[in-house]
């Protein structure tokens, strides 16, 4: 005879220190895109019932409507323990002072009723912009005082994490997208980079926000992208860029075979696949914390009370054989086109300002040599600048992973690989200051200190450009560095506007 006992909640620990459920209530719906209004008293009374079942942790953000104050709210009416995550997700506009970093998250902790935050996630816009180096910098000065417990990021790609992790940042986790249609997680080197550091993968979109489930079986693909909540007009993006709605589907009848032979739903199984990956620590199940959601927790609970077989795994892989690859890497839709948002853009998060820009129009008008400086303590003493753009020509000198940070003397630290992201960065924030980008690059020169590190700073150059769809012309040499931390330099030309009129790409018959 079957039990009737709900299935146990497993747990899991960050860090050795922080214990969580492996499934986390995750409360993005209360940021407005699916109620116009959240009644703070019900969602915490829910909140309650949520861990009254063991699911006893929760995410949200700064930005996640009236998340933090429910958090709040539960704390000052009820002596019940949870765990609770939330992000800061500033915008890059210059700021980069601790005092900033204090107020955010002295802010989040007012609103939560809380002496810490359990884990603090930092998402990065653009790492272009060191801006972020700097508040990574203060959140860790911050937790030394207590106020934070440990430090995660968001949506951060294979390349910059170990780059950040060989700068000796203290990353503990990193939230990400990851479900059987988004496979980016492990098709890339995330997993495995999550897994030599240490790293705890928190997967959201585990349901593509309601789509892997019985609900859209075998239904047609929604005619009106427009008349869908923020989750499902998000996750619907997903699905254009791995195939299409058929591809899905076909996913969608292998998940319903495999539910059926345990008798559990589509989403448990959905669920219990991205569990299994070895970096995933859990997974973030969207939650509106009303009063309906108490219908979904035995549900969410399923996914606990079965294994996947073998046989439940191949029937699985073999319907993703129809699935294209996501482009790029987890996070990189918040970064560079395809943009796989609610909005299909970044509007919902920021507006761009042409205002910076109109100084640089005013003096291509008038046919200007402009000289952009990044504030290198080197520039003016060596008499040079980070790029100079005359026309649509910009050069950029030999740039190093020289450290904004007294406390980081290189980032990248003695990784020839994180060097040369950090670099690459650092030409790509040049090119944007002067209206360019890494596309329109169309030579490099890399200078290494030892042959032995050619293959992977390679591999850096390559997947940086790959992801910039271009193949520049390159010159990569061994050199006596100077700076004996110094391993990688790199310098580029661009043609400003030349990705924008196509590429042909011709080779040797």
């Amino acid at each position: 005879m079957a039990s009737t006992e709900p299935p146990i909640v497993e747990r899991t620990t960050i860090r050795g220190t922080l214990e969580i459920a492996r499934m986390v209530n995750g409360l993005w719906q209360l940021a407005g895109g699916h109620d116009k209004s959240v009644d703070i008293p019900t969602a915490a009374n829910v909140m309650e019932d949520t861990i009254t079942c063991g699911l006893d942790t929760f995410d949200m953000a700064d930005h996640y409507g009236d998340a933090e104050l429910v958090v709040g709210h539960h704390n000052r009416t009820s002596k019940t323990s949870k765990v609770a995550f939330t992000k800061w997700c500033p915008k890059e506009n210059g700021i980069k002072t601790f005092a900033n970093a204090e107020a955010a998250v002295d802010l989040a902790l007012s609103r939560m009723g809380q002496q810490k935050i359990d884990l603090l996630q930092y998402h990065a816009w653009d790492f272009s912009d060191d801006t972020y180096l700097h508040n990574l910098t203060h959140l860790h000065d911050l937790q030394k005082q207590g106020k934070i417990g440990l430090i995660g990021l968001t949506n951060t790609d294979a390349a910059h994490l170990q780059m950040l992790l060989d700068s000796k940042f203290p990353i503990a986790t990193n939230q990400l997208p990851t479900s059987v249609i988004d496979r980016r997680l492990t098709s890339g080197r995330l997993n495995e980079v999550c897994l030599k550091y240490d790293v705890g993968v928190l997967a959201y979109g585990t349901l593509l926000g309601g789509f892997l489930s019985e609900t859209w079986l075998g239904k047609p693909e929604p005619a009106d992208i427009s008349r869908l909540n923020w989750s499902l007009k998000k996750y619907l993006r997903f699905i254009w860029e791995a195939g299409g709605w058929e591809p899905f589907q076909r996913v969608l009848e292998a998940l319903n075979v495999v539910a059926q032979r345990h008798g559990v739903s589509i989403p448990a199984v959905a669920t219990r696949f991205v569990l299994d990956i070895p970096s995933v620590k859990a997974v973030i199940v969207g939650t509106r914390l009303s009063a309906d959601s108490r219908l979904h927790i035995a549900r969410n609970l399923e996914a606990f009370s079965f294994q996947l077989a073998q046989d439940d795994l191949d029937l699985i892989h073999e319907a993703q054989t129809g699935l294209r690859d996501i482009p790029g890497d987890c996070g990189d839709e918040y970064r560079r086109p395809p943009f796989l948002t609610a909005a299909g853009d970044l509007s919902d998060h920021f507006s761009q300002d042409r205002r910076q820009y109109k100084q640089l129009d005013e003096a291509l008008s008038e046919g200007k040599r402009i000289e952009y400086s990044s504030g290198s303590k080197w520039e003016p003493i060596a008499g040079y600048c980070r790029a100079v753009r005359t026309g649509g020509h910009i050069r950029v000198s030999g740039t190093t992973s020289n450290s904004p940070l007294p406390s980081v003397p290189v980032v990248g630290g003695s990784n020839a690989h994180s060097q040369t992201i950090r670099i690459l960065d650092i030409i790509e924030g040049a090119l944007k200051a002067l209206g360019s980008s890494l596309s329109d690059i169309v030579r490099t020169r890399i200078l290494v200190r030892d042959v032995g590190m050619c293959e992977e700073v390679s591999r850096a150059h390559g997947s940086i450009f790959s992801n910039a769809g271009i193949l520049p012309a390159n010159t990569l040499v061994t050199a006596g560095l100077v700076g004996d931390q110094m391993l990688v330099e790199i310098e580029a030309d661009a043609e400003v506007g030349c990705s924008h009129r196509g590429v042909l790409k011709l080779a040797e018959a």
